[in-house]
């Protein structure tokens, strides 16, 4: 063979030889200096939740049909975002699922000592290492067992972080679950945490205030931040007009928030107004209600709730009860171009069905608004009015009880189940139930008649219910209710005599 024909087949040999020859494995995952997994976070944190679904299902797949593709913390990686992006698209029991098995992979990571390398974890940055919290990751299961309406898993899975470890917002949702639950001491205990971390917290403030904690107590948790942080002397003022909202002393609470909305830097602010025609509401006084609710609405027009005060959806119970039944649908179409997954809108046109007397719909309505908010009253007081109207008062008296419980400073949830008691001829109890809103919220103007109604149904108690309603028309003599007793006590009185 000549020199050049000799070195060509040298060369092929040489060529073939590499070819076959073993090597190691190529990164199959990575992609230049970053691997895949910090794609996929780098896209999770982005906000492409409808990517990182698509790339991490297919990912988790390829690491099913082949283990050694990704390290045990990348598979945990994966597994989390995931579930994120099921969390965004509202899949709450299969994203429940997939943190779950981040969970289990997180506690065999914790488990193994030495992590063995993979070929997904030769190109990792030192953003890789960085896991998502085991801590938000039950924060997020706990999120999806609310949204599926299974509290108890909610608080069992939160329960399960330590003490030390849970963030404000862990001890926000734990005291919420609690006081739902009516575990008052451990949602005390919950509600002070996010207060001692967070001494600005105010919707925390107002769960305190909401479990008869003290405002005084309240407000020395809050006193440091006061005397140190500029422009926050209306604060203590702020909690004790709350303070006096949550005791039932609605004329005190009105003066102390009127004070507030005076002055200059919290003039027109949404939140006081709203809690002025809430105020004002809970007192009878609806003419004013109506008209701090319009000043709020004109403040804020996509306005449907704040912690702080009732929804719009009183505002349209009020406006049906005047019979601006126009005015109503016009607030149930703008507040459903504002949101249709808030209870609210669905209220208010149920309250138009309801004053149309289309009784049926309103119950529909009333059901889906509590389908969307179990603890909204309105919705209840809804639902039970119309179910008493229809003739299931057995029903009726089950949603009064539940409203009382959430809200047991409402005279109105009181008013229904004392109603439906009086339509099934159950005049004792309606009487036992009178007099305990009578020793309860005190002897006001409302309550005198509430309970001089009960005694209307009773020929001996008659005499007792014309006392009951001259000391409420001397308190207010402006009281509708009352006058109308009245009227009737005087029209009632000379039938029976006559018979």
């Amino acid at each position: 063979m000549d020199p050049g024909g000799a070195a060509i087949l040298e060369s092929s040999q040489r060529n073939l030889c590499w070819l076959f020859a073993p090597r190691p494995p190529l990164p199959a995952v990575s992609l230049g200096r970053m691997n895949v997994i910090d794609h996929v976070r780098d896209m999770a944190a982005a906000g492409l939740h409808s990517n990182v679904r698509l790339l991490s299902s297919l990912l988790l797949t390829m690491s099913n049909n082949n283990p050694e593709l990704f390290s045990p913390s990348q598979k945990y990686q994966l597994l989390v975002y995931h579930a994120d992006s099921l969390f965004h698209d509202k899949e709450y029991r299969n994203a429940v699922s997939k943190y779950s098995m981040a969970l289990q992979q997180k506690k065999a990571l914790s488990k193994t000592s030495k992590v063995r390398p993979s070929t997904g974890n030769s190109a990792s940055t030192p953003q890789s290492q960085c896991l998502p919290s085991e801590i938000e990751v039950k924060y997020k299961m706990a999120e999806c067992y609310t949204m599926l309406k299974q509290d108890k898993d909610a608080i069992a899975i939160l329960d399960g972080i330590p003490s030390r470890q849970r963030t404000p917002k862990i001890n926000m949702m734990l005291a919420n679950l609690y006081k739902k639950a009516g575990q008052e001491r451990p949602s005390v205990t919950s509600y002070k945490e996010v207060l001692r971390q967070c001494p600005l917290a105010l919707d925390a403030i107002l769960g305190l205030l909401s479990l008869s904690v003290k405002g005084a107590e309240v407000a020395s948790m809050t006193m440091n931040v006061i005397q140190t942080v500029p422009n926050l002397d209306w604060l203590s003022v702020w909690i004790k007009a709350y303070a006096f909202v949550h005791t039932g002393d609605n004329s005190r609470a009105i003066n102390t928030i009127c004070s507030l909305e005076k002055k200059s830097l919290l003039r027109d602010n949404v939140d006081l107004l709203g809690s002025l025609a809430d105020l004002y509401f809970r007192a009878g006084d609806n003419k004013n209600s109506v008209l701090k609710f319009e000043q709020a609405q004109m403040l804020d027009p996509y306005l449907i709730k704040a912690p702080a005060f009732l929804g719009m959806d009183v505002y349209g119970y009020l406006l049906a009860r005047e019979g601006r039944l126009e005015d109503v649908e016009n607030l149930g179409c703008r507040l459903f171009n504002i949101s249709d997954q808030h209870a609210e809108p669905w209220v208010v046109s149920g309250c138009h069905s309801f004053y149309s007397k289309r009784y049926s719909r309103a119950l529909y309505l009333g059901a889906k608004a509590i389908q969307l908010n179990s603890n909204s009253v309105q919705a209840l007081l809804l639902k039970g009015a119309a179910l008493r109207n229809m003739g299931r008062v057995q029903e009726a008296i089950i949603h009064f009880r539940e409203a009382i419980r959430l809200a047991p400073c409402r005279l109105d949830c009181y008013e229904g189940l004392i109603e439906c008691y009086l339509a099934s001829n159950s005049i004792r109890e309606a009487m036992v139930m009178a007099n305990n809103v009578y020793k309860t919220l005190g002897a006001n103007a409302q309550t005198l008649t509430l309970l001089a109604t009960v005694c209307l149904e009773d020929p001996v108690t008659q005499e007792k219910a014309k006392t009951l309603l001259d000391k409420a028309l001397t308190q207010r003599p402006d009281y509708i209710k009352a006058v109308v007793k009245k009227a009737e006590l005087l029209i009632w009185t000379p039938m029976t005599r006559s018979l």
